[in-house]
């Protein structure tokens, strides 16, 4: 989350007339993240997420986010619901933006995961799978494999400056994948951001997932790829295998890997470290003027990715 364009009172009390939440009563912006503008939302029913959609966010593909976390929420997955206005729609425009309001969840997320709650995880990324199998729409993933290349070419003049040979090693990793990329492996509704700002903990207990605005129809072994990057290394960029081990055989006991699964999971996690070390950098250098965001240090998923090079077998990863 994150704030790119700034939102007026008179603004939010204008767009918040089309919907029965009563009178707004404070809103603040929410800097965390770096993909859409957020705002907490406190009004007389209670607190709300307005979220204006920017950069990556097609308007297109709002109506698929939107109704998955409809679809999800019938079928036991804890995240935000979108909150009808009082023509029975859920989109509207703000400053000039798409916009949706959806409810508040209860909760904080962890900055120190333990191997409980990596295992958390675990479970609940096998269970949203699960949950997905029987949502009709489909999106493609628009950061895949077929995505990184113009990535690339949108860092490659000033990469270097992040660190001298960057953009050498990108280009030589990125050339091995397209090449080598599974495309045969289990696909359904992934996450594809399951970071640990995007899940809420209440206690050790996980109380839901949020900011579906990446999600799409792909590989399911690939979002686990994703949580073994965000979730199971530590600060100095080693990996942790007891967190991974604890993720890896949560996920399991919901849905199984297949032994195809198993052996593309190395190069499904460069993959992964690869798409946000591209994305990462990206952002890290076009970051515009004004912007309440933090960027992301690109350079963290370059080490991860050096990791995963090094990685021989899955069972580097906690799994048999």
């Amino acid at each position: 989350m994150a704030v790119y364009t700034d939102v007026t009172a008179e603004d939010l009390i204008r767009f918040l007339a089309d919907y029965d939440l009563g009178e707004l009563l404070a809103y603040k912006g929410i800097a965390e993240g770096v993909e859409n503008s957020n705002f907490l939302v406190h009004t007389a029913r209670g607190n709300f997420i307005l979220t204006l959609y920017e950069k990556r966010v097609a308007a297109g593909d709002l109506p698929f986010f939107l109704a998955l976390m409809e679809h999800l929420a019938s079928r036991g997955i804890t995240c935000p619901q979108p909150v009808k206005n009082k023509k029975d729609g859920v989109l509207g425009k703000i400053a000039g933006r798409p916009a949706a309001i959806v409810t508040f969840l209860d909760g904080m997320w962890i900055r120190r995961p333990s191997a409980s709650n990596c295992a958390a995880v675990g479970e609940a990324l096998a269970k949203l799978h699960l949950a997905g199998a029987s949502f009709a729409k489909k999106r493609t993933n628009a950061l895949s494999v077929g995505s990184w290349r113009a990535l690339f070419e949108q860092a490659k003049d000033r990469g270097d400056a992040v660190k001298p040979g960057l953009c050498a090693s990108i280009e030589k990793e990125l050339a091995k994948l397209e090449k080598a990329w599974p495309r045969a492996l289990p696909q359904g509704v992934i996450h594809a951001d399951l970071f640990p700002d995007n899940v809420f903990f209440l206690g050790e207990k996980l109380s839901g997932l949020i900011d579906f605005y990446f999600a799409c129809t792909d590989t399911l072994a690939y979002d686990v790829a994703i949580c073994l990057n965000a979730w199971c290394f530590e600060s100095d960029h080693s990996y942790n295998v007891t967190k991974g081990r604890a993720l890896l055989k949560s996920y399991v006991k919901s849905r199984a890997l297949d032994a195809a699964e198993k052996e593309s999971l190395p190069l499904l996690a460069r993959g992964a470290a690869l798409r946000f070390l591209l994305t990462r950098l990206v952002d890290w250098l076009a970051v515009p003027d004004g912007a309440l965001v933090r960027p992301k240090d690109p350079l963290e998923y370059f080490r991860k990715l050096r990791f995963h090079q090094s990685v021989k077998s899955v069972g580097d990863y906690g799994i048999d």
